[in-house]
């Protein structure tokens, strides 16, 4: 978790919230599109009276992660290199291309863990609210963020209080459109965009 600045860049319909940033670095074996590594930022948001989260940037070093997560969910995703580690406890990933690092060492005994939450994000058709829910074996832990110093996510620099999570599993619903105060309805599985009509790069 990381302070903020104010007047981050959120999609058209979301309005922030107040509260601390999430910094997520993953390394993901098992998905529909084969293993791959993610980092992210998720700010708190809201969608009319919704709170959530929305994932403001994110990396990804497949393809397909990429076009699926920005057709089925709306995630801003890029392609980029992800070079992951392990040194005993501590687990690092670097963004090879924004000079940015993530790292984490263990530094509690385990506890399960079980986080239920809401993602809002903005596909072609609009927003979206995407229940989602992660569970695996946490330790607390102290996490270290580096980056360039003139790179956008400079704030993040720093030490944070964070999680490690071993045994991960990271559950995203199809997306809903949103439909009166608290109910929503089942969205397209996908809105394609225009940008991705042609071929990937």
């Amino acid at each position: 978790m990381a302070r903020r600045p104010r007047g981050g860049q959120l999609p058209e319909g979301l309005r922030p919230l107040a509260g601390p940033a999430f910094v997520v670095a993953a390394r993901y074996q098992d998905t529909p599109v084969g293993p791959y590594s993610e980092l992210l930022v998720a700010e708190p948001a809201r969608l009319g009276l919704r709170p959530g989260l929305c994932v403001t940037t994110a990396v990804v070093d497949s393809p397909q992660a990429r076009v699926g997560g920005r057709l089925n969910w709306g995630f801003a995703r890029e392609l980029g290199t992800l070079v992951w580690d392990r040194d005993g406890d501590e687990r690092e990933l670097r963004w090879v291309e924004r000079g940015m690092a993530v790292r984490g060492r263990p530094a509690g005994p385990p506890m399960p863990v079980l986080v239920p939450f809401r993602n809002l994000q903005r596909r072609a058709d609009g927003p979206v609210v995407i229940p989602a829910r992660v569970r695996g074996r946490g330790h607390l832990a102290r996490v270290e963020v580096d980056t360039d110093d003139n790179d956008p996510l400079v704030w993040l620099s720093g030490n944070h209080r964070g999680i490690v999570v071993d045994g991960l599993h990271f559950i995203l619903d199809p997306a809903r459109l949103p439909s009166g105060l608290t109910s929503t309805l089942r969205a397209p599985l996908t809105a394609p965009e225009p940008a991705m009509t042609g071929a990937e790069p």
